[in-house]
């Protein structure tokens, strides 16, 4: 009975007028389709992207150098150095990461006591060469400069999570 009832499903194109019917139930439904480079989808606050370094109001920099990142970064992309100021207080002086390294995890981010170095929203930072994605100290302080307002928000909004 099987082997007939198949015969008469292929004969009648069931398959074919269930998918045209299916195709048809969407045909005329508001597409959601987005045209990315003009059009762009809301990111989460938590999203993780490009790093940056922040800095106090009045200017200097967050990082303390006590190189918890460095420690906690499972693909050992952060590169820490410091030095002792006159103040008896330690600055970095080289903050280096390799983004060919990086995995986005985040760690760098939650192990931050003062929250100097965050993941902003940015992810396009496409390059042709492996040296242009390897971002030094001062490239990580103008990413924070330029990002700073965006990077307030989204640890505001994160923040009851913390």
């Amino acid at each position: 009975m099987s082997l007939l009832k198949r015969a008469v499903r292929t004969w009648l194109l069931v398959e074919l007028f269930r998918g045209l019917m299916l195709t048809g139930k969407y045909f005329f439904k508001k597409k959601i389709t987005i045209e990315y480079p003009e059009e762009r989808t809301p990111l989460s606050p938590r999203f993780r992207g490009l790093h940056a370094l922040r800095r106090y109001e009045n200017g200097e920099e967050r990082c303390i150098a006590c190189k918890l990142c460095e420690v906690v970064c499972p693909a050992l992309a952060i590169i820490i150095e410091s030095e002792e100021r006159d103040d008896n207080t330690r600055r970095t002086t080289r903050y280096d990461i390799d983004m060919t390294k990086c995995i986005y995890c985040g760690l760098c981010q939650e192990a931050c006591p003062v929250d100097a170095i965050v993941e902003t929203q940015e992810f396009e930072y496409a390059s042709e060469t492996r040296e242009a994605l390897y971002y030094t100290k001062d490239m990580l302080l103008d990413m924070g400069d330029r990002y700073e307002e965006q990077i307030a928000a989204n640890i505001a909004a994160d923040a009851k999570y913390r």
